[in-house]
């Protein structure tokens, strides 16, 4: 496949041992408010709100939160006004970073990241420095542990996805941006739970990281995702599991 996100695999790994729900919350509140700001209040019109709600609930999200986002984004009720920025940069390796946040203050966000990076052996780029290097695709993953294969990838692929592959517990269903919510509708109808669906921007190759490189990297977007203003972070790497079950 062209590639997907080593880096959700990776915390998909480490969830067991982080405690950091809070945090998670607060991200997928901005993503709501951002994403009804942006396209309107109503799901059915607006698939990346849609997106936003379907993963505030599967991480239990209580709906009266959710809607409150919603209004803060319409302007039904008062609240930040946060805008969207991305930051381009590489890491330990010359992996290719790509930093989104949502902020109400974009000088304090970059100085943030900046700091982060220049600690972790990174460094800011220029727009465009390394986007072309990656694709925008809808992603969704299902449990390899509960689902037979043939069955998931068949579903998968009559409902539209454009690529299908397993990465160790989990299978890995790519679809264009447009049809990520149909293909999670027709693996649905047929009983496969889905979670985690995301429009991701995709590398289109990696860069191969291990060792001492491996943990520095891993560290400096460990560093990035914590800070408050960054909603998620995408990079350009592969690495072997047992790379990522000791980093």
């Amino acid at each position: 496949m062209a590639g997907h996100s080593k880096w959700k695999q990776i915390k998909h790994y480490k969830a067991a041992t982080d405690a950091k729900r809070g945090a998670h919350f607060t991200k997928l509140i901005r993503e709501i408010t951002v994403s009804a700001k942006a396209g309107g209040g109503d799901p059915a019109g607006n698939p990346r709100l849609r997106t936003a709600i379907d993963i505030a609930k599967a991480a239990s999200m209580p709906k009266e939160n959710i809607e409150r986002a919603v209004k803060k984004g319409t302007g039904e009720l008062e609240g930040v006004d946060y805008i969207e920025v991305m930051y381009e940069g590489y890491g330990p390796g010359g992996v290719a970073l790509l930093i989104h946040a949502v902020t109400d203050n974009p000088t304090r966000t970059v100085a943030e990241v900046r700091f982060k990076l220049s600690r972790g052996n990174g460094n800011l780029g220029a727009s465009n420095s390394v986007a072309w290097m990656f694709e925008r695709k809808g992603q969704l993953y299902v449990d390899a542990t509960k689902f037979a294969e043939d069955a998931t990838m068949e579903a998968a692929l009559d409902g539209g996805a454009t690529d299908f592959a397993q990465d160790g517990d989990q299978f890995v269903v790519s679809t264009e941006p447009t049809e990520l919510h149909s293909v999670m509708g027709a693996l649905e109808a047929k009983g496969i739970t889905v979670h985690d669906p995301e429009i991701s921007m995709i590398p289109k190759q990696t860069v191969h990281v291990e060792g001492r490189t491996a943990e520095s990297l891993l560290k400096l977007m460990e560093e990035l995702d914590s800070l408050d203003d960054v909603q998620k972070v995408e990079a350009n790497f592969d690495m072997d599991v047992a790379e990522m079950t000791k980093a």
